[in-house]
């Protein structure tokens, strides 16, 4: 790749306003360690890079949800603590307990191969007992819990396991208010209450994520797990912006015009002439589609900057491109073309993106492909920031 060349789209990732975020979701609970949660390749922003900054910037933490992904930042040399939650029978266990990760376990079937794995290691495992508090996904449910605890207890007892959390997730931590939060805290106190009355002995108590952080300080325990809020993007826009929270989007996606063509009116554009010019205008194409991660149901909604001006998407979004309706505006060939950023040159935002396509922000950046390369600016940490 000719890196002088302008790109015909690009991610670039700021990994100073990363650090920023972290530093301030940090500030929204000083008692608690920090995980920097970095599962899907850090929510489009590439995983390594985004952890090495989160640990820069105090993170004691990683969390990923799959083993693949967890032993990957091993491998790529991060150091400390890494969690991982996602497992299925006969996942890389094994290579879980070498690499000294510590395992989610939510079931017999997952303690059942996690201790075969320490006695073939020949080393202690460690293991975070996931309690199912009310969200209905993964997680010991309360009445299986005794069973689970006490297994893990005789585990201990042989030194094949040592059980160094207990934790939980909320199921709507980004809407303030709802009855489920309180009811899940309940829960999960009296899980841990249960557990620790046994005799487990967790290092850490966890169950906040990204909206819980930011707004519900009594869920903070020993630990929090930011994820989308580490990129700047708000859990919960009903609640409050980026900016509210103290936070700037990470992620700003942009891409080279690559025709601008005047056309006239009544001239159909893009596949099923959904759009049709409603008088004579310019058309710029933007060389990104839903084979980059553009959402295809932001067909004829979302908003692009180019040349200064908040442009439409004209149309259906095909697999490599897409195109715009420049209103008669000429700007050059190899123009910028701006999906989303921060917001601070005017450009629409994920959250913008968002609403035209029905779907929420974390989608959004999660979405981005592996066909968009990933341009990291402020590596390292600079003066200020130490």
């Amino acid at each position: 790749m000719n890196e002088t060349a302008p790109f015909r789209v690009r991610a670039e990732i700021d990994l100073a306003a990363l650090r920023a975020n972290v530093r301030a979701l940090r500030a929204h609970a000083p008692d608690a360690a920090f995980m920097a949660v970095v599962k899907a390749d850090a929510y489009g922003h590439g995983m390594v890079p985004c952890a090495k900054a989160a640990v820069q910037a105090g993170a004691a933490w990683i969390g990923t949800a799959t083993p693949e992904e967890a032993l990957a930042l091993r491998a790529a040399g991060l150091p400390g603590r890494i969690m991982c939650w996602l497992w299925t029978p006969g996942g890389p266990w094994r290579e879980g307990v070498e690499a000294g990760l510590d395992m989610s376990v939510s079931a017999p079937w997952a303690l059942e191969e996690v201790t075969a794995a320490a006695r073939e290691a020949g080393r202690t495992a460690r293991i975070q007992l996931k309690a199912d508090t009310g969200l209905g996904r993964n997680g010991c449910m309360p009445a299986d819990w005794p069973e689970l605890v006490a297994a893990s207890l005789r585990a201990e007892a042989e030194g094949l396991v040592r059980v160094t959390g207990l934790w939980s997730h909320f199921a709507c931590a980004d809407e303030p208010g709802h009855p489920s939060i309180a009811a899940q805290l309940t829960v999960f106190r009296e899980m841990v209450a249960y557990a620790e009355g046994e005799g487990i002995r967790p290092e850490v108590r966890h169950i906040a994520n990204s909206p819980a952080t930011l707004t519900l300080p009594e869920t903070h325990f020993d630990l929090v797990r930011p994820g989308i809020a580490m990129y700047g993007v708000s859990p919960s826009p009903e609640v409050g912006t980026p900016e509210d929270f103290g936070l700037r989007p990470v992620m700003t996606l942009t891409a080279s015009l690559a025709h601008v063509k005047h056309a006239p009116g009544g001239h159909g554009v893009s596949y099923g002439h959904h759009y049709v010019t409603p008088g004579a205008t310019t058309l710029g194409l933007v060389p990104a589609g839903y084979g980059d991660g553009i959402p295809r149901h932001a067909s004829g909604t979302a908003p692009v900057l180019v040349d200064g001006k908040w442009r439409t998407v004209a149309g259906r979004v095909a697999m490599d491109q897409f195109v715009v309706d420049l209103g008669g505006d000429e700007p050059e060939v190899g123009a910028e073309a701006v999906l989303f950023g921060p917001g601070d040159r005017g450009e629409p935002t994920a959250e913008d993106w968002a609403q035209a396509a029905g779907t929420i922000a974390y989608e959004i950046v999660t979405r981005i492909g592996s066909r968009v390369p990933r341009v990291y600016v402020n590596e390292r940490p600079g003066i200020g920031e130490m």
